[in-house]
């Protein structure tokens, strides 16, 4: 049988036709003519992460969400951990040429699709994943979720080292699976260690580790010595690693991510599954692709066992035109990010005597200790006074995110919900435009200078 020729998104758009094309990627106006893509411009090699960009009323978690939430005007959102740029050009350029067929019907993935997802893990960072053991699934929620039903049985205990992401939490209710935290110690310069000997031991009773790398919140690169411990111990205590990466495209000036599946020790790396997105690094979380994908056989099929991915078709075009075209967007936005860092650290230390922060390794989030706020506006007495009269328990983290919200007009994320050790800090997003970061930090300057 003759094979059929490939097709691309040139081969695509001509079998569409160009004035498809035109009336998908821009807007007519009455005049007639098209203007274009927005935020598209095919020359343009530069891109301006300072440009504002409003997202309110589009029913945006991170800034509608907070309003909701807080039920105060809320000037920067600063929660949720997405970002605040117009997308990559390419993504928007493939979503409008995709758009201008105006079908919906079935989708097939040819193997392009895994393809990019190896070639940028090679490219980057020098880890071969063969396309055929990629599994793809609508999100690492549901990947660990499928992970956890795998190795981990109701009742069971979840290694992790707190804090830790918030969103482990709801995965282990899902599955009515335990959390085991094991806090970790605060060193001098502010980066975060394990305590070693707390972690063995709780290994030792855990099915399972969930490996958070780099870690959120706290924005730690773990080392290659770091990670081949955590592993050693694991492999010791049979305890199945699962090391969600989906934060490693960030990684600050002098810091390094290393991949758990680049490991040395190859019965380390088939003791652990990968779970990975182009959701933070795009900020794609919107389109609902993810994939993850393990060096052992039994553990790949294990887990695929409990997941089934139905995955979007305008998901997989965003993701693939990211993979393969917007590097040089990412390779741009990088130092931007790492510049918001230094000036996030820099403002707190000279302007905000109540706040204390040390600059991230990696990721776009800010670990700050509130403890001095938290202390100044008494709020672990007003956490347990209103939990006596509330339906549900008020933390002294909600608290501030309160006050924060109504002195400051700052959302920020409560460190009470991400495990042991995060009582007294907030999560801070610096994923926006840096105008954005110097206004929610005059605001919080100003209503700390009242206390």
């Amino acid at each position: 049988m003759a094979r059929r020729p490939k097709l691309d998104r040139r081969t695509f758009l001509r079998g569409a036709g160009a004035s498809a094309l035109l009336g998908a990627a821009g807007v007519r106006p009455a005049g007639g003519s098209v203007l274009p893509v927005f935020g598209f411009d095919p020359d343009r090699q530069v891109f301006d992460f300072d440009e504002p960009f409003d997202r309110f009323g589009t029913n945006c978690t991170k800034w509608d969400g907070a309003v909701a939430d807080t039920g105060h005007p809320i000037e920067v959102g600063m929660g949720i951990a997405d970002t605040d740029f117009r997308a990559a050009p390419c993504i928007t350029r493939a979503l409008a040429e995709r758009c201008a067929h105006e079908n919906w019907g079935y989708l097939r993935r040819p193997a392009k699709y895994a393809e990019a997802v190896a070639d940028w893990n090679f490219r980057r960072y020098g880890v071969e994943i063969d396309p055929g053991d990629l599994v793809w699934t609508t999100g690492v929620h549901p990947a660990l979720i499928a992970a956890l039903l795998a190795f981990s049985p109701p009742g069971s205990r979840v290694l992790m080292t707190t804090p830790v992401y918030n969103g482990f939490y709801t995965d282990l209710r899902f599955t009515r699976t335990i959390p085991e935290d094991s806090p970790m110690l605060r060193v001098d310069g502010g980066r975060y260690e394990v305590d070693w000997d707390d972690f063995e031991r709780r290994a030792a009773r855990s099915n399972v580790f969930i490996l958070c790398n780099p870690q959120n919140p706290t924005g730690n690169c773990w080392t290659e010595e770091e990670l081949l411990r955590m592993g050693e111990i694991c492999l010791r205590h049979r305890t199945v690693v699962l090391a969600d990466e989906i934060h490693c495209d960030f990684v600050n000036a002098g810091q390094k991510y290393t991949p758990f599946a680049a490991l040395p020790d190859r019965k380390i790396v088939d003791n652990s599954l990968t779970f990975k997105a182009q959701s933070k690094t795009f900020n794609l979380a919107a389109m609902k692709v993810s994939w993850w994908y393990s060096t052992n056989p039994d553990y790949q099929e294990r887990v695929q066992a409990n997941s089934r991915a139905d995955l979007p078709t305008l998901g997989l075009v965003a993701n693939h035109a990211a993979l393969t075209e917007g590097e040089p967007w990412l390779e741009q936005l990088l130092p931007y990010i790492d510049a918001n860092q230094d000036f996030a650290e820099s403002y707190v230390r000279d302007h905000v005597p109540h706040l204390h922060y040390t600059k991230a390794e990696g990721t776009y989030l800010a670990w700050v200790d509130v403890r001095e706020i938290m202390e100044a506006i008494d709020a672990e007495r007003i956490a347990a006074e209103e939990s006596k009269s509330s339906v549900g328990t008020v933390t002294p983290g909600k608290v501030v995110q309160r006050w924060l919200a109504e002195r400051a007009g700052v959302f920020l994320s409560p460190g009470d919900g991400f495990g042991t050790g995060g009582v007294g800090y907030m999560r801070m997003n610096l994923g926006t435009q840096r105008a954005r970061i110097r206004q929610a930090l005059d605001n919080i300057a100003t209503a700390v200078a009242e206390l």
